[in-house]
C-alpha cells in the first residue's frame, strides 16, 4: 500500500483516496465478508476477508501519512481492548458465566466512553449503523438504567398506539407525519426484539431471503407455462405465493 501510495510511482487512484473515500468501501466489503458466510462459501470468505482487511490497511497507511498513527499501532490498541474487556481470562483468571462476561465487558465499556468524555448514554452508537440495528442498540442503553417497559405487554399497547397514530396520518395524507409514524413504529418494533432477545436487523434479513425465495417460485412457475407476471391477477398470483409457503 505504501507503493501504491507513493507520490512518484504510486497508482494515480490510490494516490487521491481519503478517509471519506475509503469509507463505503470499507462498508461494502464488511456487507460482502457477511455475505460470503450466508453462502458459506469458504473460498469467497478467504478472499472478502483479504479485501476488508485491505480496508484497515489503506486507512492505517493514510493515517501513517500524516503522521497521525500507524497500522502497528491499530493492531496494538485492539489487543489491548481485548485484554481490557477480558480481565476473567488475562488480569483475574477465574471461572465465569456468560452472562458475568457479558456484564463485565459493557461495564468495561462504559468506563472506556467516560474516558473519551462521553457520558450521555447514548454517546458512542455509531451513527452510520444500519438504522434497525442502530435503533436496537439504542433501546438496550435506555434500557440499562431503567428507562423501559418492565415486559412486552406495555411494548404490544405502544405498537397499537402507534398503528393507530400511522392510520391517523394516512387519512390526514401528511407526508411529513406517516414518515415521522412509520420510523416510530419501526423504533418500537425494534425494543420489541431487544425485549424478546432477538436481532431486529437479523430477522429482517431472514425475511427478505424468505421473500425472495418465494416470489422466484411464482416466476419459476408461471414460467413454466410461459405467463407473464403482468398477465396475472393478485388472487392468482396469492395462490401460488401460499404454495410457496409449503416450501422449505
Amino acid at each position: 500500500m505504501s507503493q501504491l501510495r507513493d507520490k512518484d510511482d504510486g497508482c494515480e487512484w490510490d494516490k487521491k483516496q481519503t478517509f471519506r473515500s475509503i469509507a463505503p468501501y470499507t462498508i461494502e466489503e464488511a456487507y460482502e465478508v457477511a455475505d460470503a458466510i450466508e453462502r458459506e462459501d469458504i473460498s469467497d470468505l478467504k478472499e472478502e476477508l483479504g479485501d476488508l482487511l485491505l480496508q484497515v490497511v489503506f486507512l492505517s497507511q493514510i493515517a501513517k501519512e500524516e503522521e497521525l498513527f500507524s497500522f502497528d499501532d491499530v493492531a496494538k490498541t485492539i489487543s489491548e481492548k481485548l485484554v481490557r474487556r477480558h480481565p476473567f481470562v488475562f488480569s483475574d483468571k477465574k471461572n465465569h458465566s456468560l452472562d458475568e462476561q457479558v456484564n463485565q465487558w459493557e461495564e468495561t465499556k462504559q468506563k472506556e466512553r467516560s474516558k473519551k468524555n462521553q457520558g450521555g448514554i447514548l454517546d458512542g452508537i455509531a451513527k452510520n449503523l444500519p438504522s434497525l440495528q442502530r435503533s436496537q442498540k439504542i433501546q438496550k442503553r435506555v434500557a440499562s438504567v431503567g428507562f423501559d417497559w418492565p415486559d412486552t405487554k406495555g411494548v404490544f399497547k405502544k405498537i397499537k398506539e402507534e398503528l393507530r397514530e400511522l392510520e391517523e396520518a394516512v387519512e390526514a395524507n401528511s407526508k411529513e407525519s406517516i414518515q415521522e409514524e412509520i420510523g416510530d413504529l419501526y423504533m418500537i418494533i425494534t425494543n420489541l426484539s431487544e425485549k424478546l432477545g432477538i436481532d431486529s436487523e437479523e430477522s429482517l434479513r431472514k425475511s427478505n431471503v424468505k421473500f425472495e425465495k418465494r416470489f422466484n417460485y411464482i416466476e419459476k412457475e408461471l414460467e413454466k407455462d410461459n405467463i407473464e407476471l403482468s398477465e396475472m391477477d393478485l388472487d392468482e398470483l396469492n395462490t401460488l405465493w401460499d404454495d410457496s409457503k409449503k416450501l422449505r
